[in-house]
């Protein structure tokens, strides 16, 4: 077992140089949240962690598929595009530009990269497919969003031909608010090679909104191969989603994406407004990720493990997915760290796909080292400023009977200046007695 670290548990840790340390990244912690309430938005004081758990628990009771570490659920189906989401590795996704006729308060657009520029330009996204290919790439999972890719439909008709030519084994799919997904150009878009298309629905829409949007998901299983809805869950939006899986049961489509909703740093007013509020831990571990979506509203998860419990209940036969914010983000963590060449006091960790390591501080170092020298152990590190020994996790068993401290550390490798290097992200507190090498890294 590993105990996670924050302010409420920061007490339990005996060792001071341990806990010290500890509070450097529950200072970290504590500036990026004052960074997102600066932006005008309030912090949950409540930790729904509990809940969760009881919730996630009576779903693997009942039958869900549980992945990515509990991150990622659901029943029936799942897009393969889904679960290639996972690690992130041959999926690549474009864009013509990043214009929108809707205007949602929770879009995460804004903080894409030359937004402002993307709004009023397009780039070329079937050129940009074929300068992948002609370089050798394998892609075997194609996507292209916005904005709204189907307000450029010379453009989007045009990457997926390209698509088929360049990469005839790639999974290929489409996101849309499904508004210009018309009879003619769900025509074009299967002639084109389109195997999957993902409509969005707007809760605060009006009933001829959802309704628009109902007709042409209909209209599009007669052309397109997987006909899914992927979209954010608010909080108090439990009864009329409800109304929402029933009506897409009927339709028979694919499946749901149920997704954490966000703030975005953007638009902090019509947030508050909804009485919403930011999740109380809105990461387990922070780290500088690429994903744009923000960080979690709380109660939105509590919303969606309900909806899955009631399609279970329901019997529903389409696909429910839960889609974490954290279920999006282990994509990056594994491309920067499988496979690379690591400190010999590093592992990689299938649960997370971060690097781990195990530390012991102050007094507690040379009771270890007595061990490690009994033992011919050498491939362990000392760092004099912060007085603690870095060692692989393998070597904890070998410690029983100790009584000490031990800092499980988390890090990520990263590229600066031409070159890998280690960056620390978090520690977290166990002893020999209570770790698990096959359950806790």
């Amino acid at each position: 077992m590993i105990i996670d670290i924050t302010r409420e548990t920061h007490n339990q840790i005996k060792n001071r140089r341990l806990a010290e340390y500890a509070a450097i990244y529950l200072g970290i912690f504590d500036d990026f949240m004052d960074q997102v309430t600066a932006t005008g938005i309030e912090i949950d004081e409540r930790d729904y962690g509990p809940e969760t758990a009881v919730r996630i628990k009576n779903l693997r009771h009942k039958g869900a598929v549980l992945r990515n570490s509990d991150r990622s659920i659901y029943i029936n189906a799942i897009s393969p595009a889904c679960v290639a989401c996972q690690k992130g590795v041959g999926s690549a996704t474009f864009f013509s530009s990043l214009q929108c006729h809707r205007d949602c308060y929770y879009c995460f657009n804004p903080n894409q990269v030359d937004y402002d520029y993307f709004q009023q330009n397009k780039v070329n996204p079937a050129q940009e497919l074929a300068q992948i290919g002609a370089a050798g790439h394998r892609v075997d999972y194609l996507a292209l969003t916005g904005g709204e890719p189907l307000l450029h439909k010379a453009e989007a008709n045009a990457f997926f031909h390209t698509a088929s030519e360049i990469f005839p084994q790639a999974h290929t799919r489409l996101y849309t608010t499904g508004d210009h997904a018309n009879e003619a150009t769900l025509q074009e878009l299967k002639a084109a090679g389109l195997e999957e298309i993902r409509f969005s629905i707007r809760m605060h829409d009006l009933a001829k909104g959802h309704r628009l949007t109902f007709e042409r998901i209909a209209l599009a299983k007669q052309y397109i191969s997987i006909v899914m809805v992927e979209m954010p869950i608010l909080p108090g939006t439990l009864a009329e989603m409800k109304e929402v899986l029933l009506e897409l049961e009927r339709l028979q489509i694919h499946s749901i994406n149920l997704l954490e909703f966000c703030y975005p740093f953007t638009q902090a007013q019509a947030f508050s407004e909804r009485g919403f509020k930011v999740k109380k831990r809105p990461f387990h571990i922070l780290n500088n990720y690429w994903y744009a979506g923000g960080v979690p509203i709380s109660e939105s998860e509590l919303v969606c493990l309900d909806l899955m419990a009631f399609a279970l209940e329901q019997e529903l036969t389409i696909g429910v997915h839960y889609c974490s914010l954290e279920n999006k983000l282990t994509g990056q963590n594994y491309q920067q760290n499988y496979g690379r060449s690591l400190p010999k006091t590093a592992v990689f960790s299938e649960k997370d796909y971060l690097l781990k390591s195990a530390k012991v501080f102050g007094s507690d170092i040379s009771k270890v080292l007595n061990v490690f020298n009994r033992n011919g152990y050498r491939d362990y590190q000392r760092n004099r400023e912060h007085r603690y020994l870095e060692f692989h996790v393998d070597q904890i068993p070998n410690l029983a009977g100790l009584d000490i401290e031990i800092g499980i550390s988390t890090s990520t490798l990263e590229m600066r200046e031409n070159d890998w290097v280690v960056r620390e992200l978090k520690v977290d507190l166990t002893r020999p007695d209570l770790f698990d090498r096959a359950h806790d890294s």
